[in-house]
């Protein structure tokens, strides 16, 4: 069986969760295109992720910075961190590691961890076409309606999606994205997703 080409990502951004208290949504971009993978993570690893994005150092290591300082004492090495599943709405990872001897691991991974150790580590990290079809965000995609149809809706009307016909979906993604609300854009990309 051929391997899957991988696709580069780089972090977009990072936005507080409006809907999960003490959850963001990481948003991740494919590295030469327009698409975006909103990932919603526990405020624990995003305060790791944004530690390491801004190059600032806690007096102690968080946890990340336990495992980095741990391969390095064992000569293990992180080649790449490849996002490969979703299902359920829940996104999985695997790290890509190798030894002093030659031995090469595949390490089960919570998506969020393996972005923030591949950050530590200046490991690039991927994901799969497949992945990119089912849960990306087309940032550049055009719809034909006014997005302001979906942004002036009471907040209770905004949660029940599966009574949505695909274009009003649609549109509701367009003005999500629009505002950067990209927790809702990925609900509203799973409920199309469900609808197709």
């Amino acid at each position: 069986m051929a391997e899957k080409e991988k696709i580069k990502l780089r972090i977009v951004g990072m936005s507080y969760s409006h809907s999960q208290h003490g959850a963001y949504a990481l948003i991740l971009g494919e590295e030469n295109g327009t698409r975006r993978l909103p990932i919603i993570i526990g405020g624990f690893e995003a305060q790791a992720i944004a530690l390491e994005l801004e190059h600032m150092k806690p007096q102690r290591p968080l946890t990340h910075d336990l495992f980095r300082n741990f391969a390095a004492a064992f000569a293990i090495r992180i080649d790449e961190v490849i996002i490969d599943k979703f299902v359920e709405g829940v996104f999985h990872a695997k790290l890509y590691c190798h030894d002093t001897h030659g031995n090469h691991h595949i390490i089960d991974s919570r998506t969020s961890d393996a972005i923030a150790i591949a950050l530590r580590l200046d490991c690039p990290f991927y994901t799969h076409e497949a992945i990119l079809d089912a849960a990306g965000i087309e940032m550049d995609a055009e719809f034909d309606v006014d997005s302001e149809d979906f942004i002036d809706q009471e907040p209770e009307k905004r949660n029940s999606l599966n009574d949505k016909s695909l274009h009003e979906l649609r549109n509701m993604l367009k003005a999500a994205i629009e505002n950067e609300n990209y927790e809702l854009a990925s609900r509203i990309r799973d409920e199309i997703n469900k609808q197709k």
